[in-house]
């Protein structure tokens, strides 16, 4: 079983920076490829990063690349997201999950899933 925790959301300028974490615990976090999601009211949750376990193999969603940045320290079960250039559509609350084996972009492939941390983006 692996936990997942998410932090570092919170209120930020459109144009403006904010770094999520999604720090795991439970059993190692060895092998597992970590995905970042996000979900605004009324919307499907939605795909927004993905890193495999070496870090190797990173992809972005469309709407994020060249703004957003995955990332992991797998020594401290960490993977981080940097967030550039934000804009008021990124406003969502943004969870992280985790599955053994490549990364994947279909929430449906993840296992294990954190509760969330809002992002909220204003003008």
């Amino acid at each position: 079983q692996v936990q997942l925790v998410e932090s570092g959301g919170g209120l930020a300028q459109a144009g403006g920076s904010l770094r999520v974490s999604c720090a795991a615990s439970g059993r190692t976090f060895g092998g597992y490829s970590v995905g970042w999601f996000r979900q605004s009211p009324g919307k499907e949750r939605e795909f927004v990063a993905a890193i495999s376990w070496s870090g190797g193999s990173i992809y972005y969603a469309d709407s994020v690349k060249g703004r957003f940045t995955i990332s992991r320290d797998n020594a401290e079960n960490t993977v981080y997201l940097q967030m550039n250039s934000l804009k008021l559509e990124d406003t969502a609350v943004y969870y992280c999950a985790a599955k053994p084996g490549p990364r994947s972009g279909r929430k449906i492939d993840y296992n294990y899933w954190g509760q969330g941390t809002q992002v909220t983006v204003s003008s």
